[in-house]
């Protein structure tokens, strides 16, 4: 790769605004930021741009439905887009929509010169029309008995019963799926882009490596067979752009939505960040400009990237992709995504009860650079996360920043392993490489790898170990300042995937940011801060949780009758009794007061509590709480955890300090007002001061497992 500034701009598919983020959609947003955070890590001038797709029948059609204009709709999904993009820290230098005044224009620009250059052709067409609300109808608003198998209920171009395929004309018994209605036939003049004017130029374009075989084999079927004029407009009513010249025709939505990519980055060099990092329009899209384009798509929309898209950019004078990235579709668990099932998942949903990060990662893990569907198995999920992530990777910083900071936080001013680090600063080339290519799966075992050879260095030298026997206090240190030396390395190779944990370890690094040049200078004598947990494990009940709620997310879009009856029944009171009745529930009691034994869970549920000895190294008391004490526990390993515990009634500080006793170790953090506490420590009793803390026998050590 040259180390010479590239000029680069990215974008994704503009994301439908009629619906909301879905893991689907997250794939190649994710996909793409990663490979833009690589860029610009790399130093390199790279821009994403994106925007909401704004037209077509079907937002039309939603904002009568809730009783809104098309404009007030767009706008309501787009905050709720944005909000979810930046969820998962996707960073896009410009989210616009195609509802804008640049795209307009642009449109007309690109329409009048294909028109003036003899590519558009006028002629009558016959559709079907919906007479009760006055409209053509797309295929997909109609209904009805197949032809060739007689099944009911299906749509006006294929049979899923059968699979055969047919015209809406050719259906029996036909239906609007809007109104109702019977459509009947009526003729309308359309406007067509003559594509097969371009096919010659399509048939070199699409094998001069701009595109991956797979999809270059594909659109050679389609060029083989002979190209065919594409319908580019669509009769009013229409939300869209009305053609120039042709009133109440509009530019159909694939027309314009492209052309959108080329409106979010004009939108972007015309405001105030633009013109400071000097982006210019015309450098970027004239024809034979030297700066890259690349489109991140998935494979079902290939056609209109890769043949209509190109070839409105020739006609117009504009410059043609220098690739156009496909991939493939996301299924879960072996299956398609399925509402039914809770597999539809929301990105809101996932934000709801898992960090982001999680999700960031695996795909990177399993994402390559063909268009293969990608199959999210929960489970592996879980625990890929948890191995890579928490046992390795975060493992690293956690067993020996402690070792330095209690020796005053500075990192030893010489290396003891100079040949290893430079090893993993080596490494880094390879990972550039599987980046760029967008090979992440192979990039992450690489780094993985890494991450195992650093903990095999920390467990063979054992600093612990080392740090109990008098005079190798610098020793310790100078194994430790290798171990925060690598885990840097391999924090600036996964900053594109983890943003996230990469301002978090700037920040406990104190380091400015995780250039990938910056990696090749060793970090001796560097001051570092506190080390701060950097991420809880993934938990499967978490997981759980996310099904769950989409299948009632399913089941409040689509009530069952009995159920949408009672609750409209029910009096206002009577629900807030019920939910105050369900929110202060406590244990079951006998009749004698005593507390009946919990549910029966099965042992997979409780192997996930990882119990620990813990000693309590400082007890203070806490401002302003009644309850709570503040504890120091030492876990082993030199890790020390804080956890505030409500037993202040029963225990005064000083008789806390330098006593075992049992702790959640895998507890994930929680905010307090006073903190953040890290775990739990177990005790018994029926609360104040009748509690009493656990303590393990004689023998027992911090951070020994409790089986």
């Amino acid at each position: 790769m040259t180390n010479s500034q590239r000029k680069i701009l990215v974008t994704s598919a503009l994301p439908y605004a009629n619906g909301s983020i879905h893991l689907g959609h997250l794939l190649e947003y994710i996909q793409t930021d990663i490979w833009v955070r690589f860029q610009k890590s790399r130093g390199h001038m790279c821009t994403y741009v994106c925007a909401d797709d704004a037209h077509g029948t079907a937002i039309m059609l939603r904002a009568e439905k809730e009783g809104r204009s098309p404009e007030a709709q767009i706008a309501a999904v787009k905050a709720e887009h944005e909000a979810d993009f930046a969820g998962f820290q996707v960073g896009f230098d410009n989210f616009h929509s195609t509802h804008c005044e640049e795209n307009r224009i642009l449109s007309e620009e690109i329409y009048k010169a294909c028109r003036d250059k003899g590519h558009i052709a006028v002629r009558a067409i016959k559709q079907l029309y919906d007479p009760v609300k006055e409209l053509f109808l797309a295929d997909r608003y109609i209904k009805g008995e197949c032809p060739k198998c007689g099944a009911g209920d299906q749509y006006g171009d294929n049979c899923e019963a059968c699979g055969a395929t047919y015209t809406p004309a050719e259906l029996k018994n036909p239906y609007s799926t809007i109104s109702g209605a019977t459509p009947v036939e009526k003729e309308s003049e359309h406007y067509f882009f003559k594509l097969p004017d371009f096919q010659q130029f399509l048939q070199e374009w699409t094998r001069s490596g701009t595109l991956q075989n797979e999809i270059a084999n594909k659109l050679a079927e389609w060029l083989d067979s002979g190209l065919q004029e594409w319908d580019i407009s669509r009769d009013a009513p229409y939300f869209g752009f009305e053609i120039p010249d042709a009133p109440n025709k509009y530019f159909y939505v694939w027309l314009d939505a492209p052309i959108g990519y080329m409106a979010s980055f004009q939108n972007l060099c015309d405001s105030e960040k633009g013109k400071a990092l000097g982006l210019n329009f015309d450098e970027y899209w004239q024809k034979g400009s030297t700066t890259e384009l690349y489109h991140f798509i998935g494979k079902d929309i290939v056609n209109f990237h890769a043949l209509f898209w190109p070839s409105m950019l020739t006609a117009a004078d504009y410059r043609t992709p220098t690739a156009v990235n496909a991939h493939g579709f996301v299924t879960v668990n072996g299956a398609k995504m399925s509402k039914s099932r809770g597999t539809f998942i929301k990105a809101r949903t996932f934000l709801n009860h898992l960090n982001p990060s999680y999700l960031r990662y695996y795909f990177a893990a399993k994402l390559g650079a063909s268009v293969d569907d990608f199959d999210l198995n929960l489970e592996d999920f879980i625990q890929r996360v948890n191995a890579d992530l928490v046992n390795k990777l975060v493992n690293i910083a956690s067993r020996t920043a402690n070792f330095v900071a209690r020796a005053g936080g500075q990192l030893s001013t010489s290396c003891v392993e100079q040949a290893m680090v430079q090893q993993f600063i080596d490494a880094g080339e390879q990972i550039a490489e599987y980046y760029e290519a967008r090979e992440f799966s192979k990039a992450m075992k690489e780094i993985m790898a890494l991450a195992d050879r650093a903990n095999e260095y920390i467990q063979d030298k054992a600093p612990w170990a080392m740090n109990k026997e008098e005079g190798r206090q610098q020793e310790v240190i100078d194994v430790c300042s290798v171990a925060l030396n690598l885990f840097r390395q391999l924090m600036t190779y996964l900053a594109p995937v983890l943003p996230e944990l990469a301002t978090k370890t700037c920040e406990f690094m104190n380091l400015p940011s995780l250039a990938w040049d910056a990696r090749r200078e060793i970090l001796l004598g560097h001051t570092i801060n506190k080390f701060q947990p950097m991420l809880a494990r993934a938990e499967m009940d978490k997981v759980t949780a996310i099904l769950e709620e989409t299948k009632a997310e399913l089941a409040a879009e689509n009530p069952a009758p009995e159920a949408a009856a009672s609750k409209a029944a029910a009096k206002p009171e009577e629900q807030k009794k019920d939910k105050k009745a369900d929110k202060n529930k406590g244990p079951a009691l006998r009749e004698d007061g005593s507390e009946v034994i919990a549910d029966t869970i099965e042992f997979p549920d409780f192997a996930k509590v990882d119990l620990r000895v813990a000693r309590i190294v400082k007890a203070d008391h806490v401002e302003g709480a009644e309850k709570l004490l503040q504890l120091t526990l030492d876990i082993g390993n030199g890790e020390t955890r804080n956890v505030f515990s409500g037993i202040k009634a029963a225990y005064k500080p000083e008789d806390l300090e330098g006593r075992l006793t049992i702790m959640v170790a895998n507890l994930a953090p929680r905010k307090m007002k006073f903190g953040m506490s890290e775990g739990m420590v177990l005790a018994a009793g029926p609360g104040g001061s009748e509690i009493y803390l656990l303590e393990p026998n004689d023998g027992a050590q911090p951070g020994m497992r409790v089986m």
